[in-house]
């Protein structure tokens, strides 16, 4: 039987409290209970060795590559590091973080220097069976995309992309009033022009600009992830579950569906396409808020694991590029903390702003290495505490909250997988 934890997003920006902090060690204890221990480090560790990217995640995510030992003190051993922020620092950025994490010897799947090394599975050995970790992420600059190599040319350095395509269905009468807009306002002349020239590719679909549009009986948004993607994953799917007991995917992405709680379409079709493919464990994050939980044949797909560390806000340094998207003058560069404020506009918004991004759950899973399935599934809620202070805040405790297993019950009913929050346990279940 190999036990597997899996916690969310790692926004770890400095190090742990000296002497750590109330509800540390019964954390650790939980986690370290566990042979596979994984988490998404949303963050580049270098100091400094790379250059501000034009394209950053959002915000420009750095820690000094002293964390990682904090990181493994949590017990984590195995971190997808596919994420919107690996190349916030650019290819020398990635290249150092790449370098750190092993150098500290933490095993790490989902970039490298090229796309055969960012889709490559990292596969990690304990006393109860062998685990490999294959991680992607949606959220991405097109430009964070590893590249292959050819028989002549290196590959470029980035993250193991998982892209879609993105269609709006209209009806008749409106993709009547697309073309039109297309054809009077001109729009789309040098596109048309680059496709009658052979540098564009034609598409069936009507477009503005970058908007695609096709005619149907109703109105919505239609996504689907793009094939070449999902091929290169199952075949390293296919690839892990020859060489480990239990196949773990890792999806980093932002992209929802009416509310934060639900994923896209792609991102549902990509997870049950790789369960059904043979990954054992499908672990998504990104979203900063717990989704729902999908029992899925012998696997279980978790929509999204929430945070796990949410310290984005006390980064050491930020780019000049972050100082002049909010226009703060030149004489308060290097004002970290006004930078945050005004972002946040005083605290009123962001993450930092919202209740939900602070509360989450850890998922203990039992995987039976003969049989190739999950058999039991516990959830532990967390807390990051919301009510706290910026420079307080931020790190995981356990707090039983029947609230945030009561709101898992809820959404995971959607996959038709129930969750019994009537316990008087600290934790939850997923009832078979």
């Amino acid at each position: 039987m190999l036990k597997i934890s899996g916690c969310g997003d790692i926004l770890i920006a400095d190090r742990l409290p000296e002497g750590k902090y109330k509800g540390f060690e019964e954390i650790r204890s939980l986690l370290m209970s566990h042979d596979v221990r994984f988490g998404n480090l949303e963050t580049t560790i270098h100091r400094n060795e790379g250059y501000p990217s034009l394209f950053p995640g959002g915000g420009y995510s750095m820690a000094d590559p002293d964390v990682l030992d904090d990181v493994r003190e949590y017990g984590f051993n195995l971190l997808s590091i596919a994420n919107n922020h690996m190349l916030d620092f650019s290819h020398k950025g990635l290249e150092a973080t790449l370098g750190y994490l092993r150098e500290k010897k933490l095993a790490f799947a989902g970039a490298g220097m090229n796309l055969a090394e960012a889709s490559a599975p990292c596969y990690i050995e304990t006393r109860n069976g062998r685990a490999a970790l294959i991680a992607v992420t949606s959220s991405f600059h097109d430009s964070d995309a590893a590249g292959n190599q050819s028989v002549d040319m290196n590959g470029r350095p980035g993250v193991n992309p998982l892209r879609h395509t993105e269609v709006l269905q209209v009806t008749p009468d409106l993709i009547k009033a697309v073309q039109r807009i297309a054809l009077c306002s001109g729009i789309n002349d040098y596109r048309d022009f680059g496709a009658k020239n052979g540098y564009v590719m034609q598409s069936k679909n009507i477009k503005l600009r970058d908007v695609r549009f096709t005619e149907g009986d109703e109105i919505k948004k239609l996504s689907n992830v793009l094939e070449k993607d999902l091929d290169r994953v199952v075949s390293r799917i296919n690839e892990a579950k020859s060489q480990a007991d239990c196949v773990i995917v890792s999806v980093h992405g932002h992209q929802l569906k009416g509310t934060d709680n639900y994923a896209d379409d792609f991102i549902v079709e990509f997870c049950q396409a790789a369960a059904d493919a043979g990954a054992n464990i499908v672990f998504c994050h990104g979203a900063h808020v717990i989704r729902g939980i999908e029992k899925r044949g012998d696997s279980v797909i978790f929509y999204g694991l929430g945070d796990f560390v949410l310290k984005n806000e006390l980064e050491r340094k930020l780019p000049a590029d972050f100082y002049e998207k909010y226009s703060i003058p030149y004489e308060y560069y290097g004002s970290v903390g006004l930078a945050m404020d005004i972002r946040s506009n005083g605290q009123t918004r962001g993450l930092c702003a919202t209740k939900e991004a602070w509360e989450s759950f850890i998922p203990s899973i039992e995987f039976d290495t003969e049989e190739k399935k999950v058999t039991s599934v516990k959830l532990y809620p967390i807390t990051l505490h919301f009510e706290l202070p910026r420079s307080r805040r931020g790190w995981p405790e356990l707090s039983g909250s029947k609230e945030i297993l009561e709101e898992l019950e809820k959404i995971s009913a959607d996959y038709d997988t129930h969750i019994s929050a009537d316990t008087d346990k600290d934790y939850g279940i997923i009832v078979q």
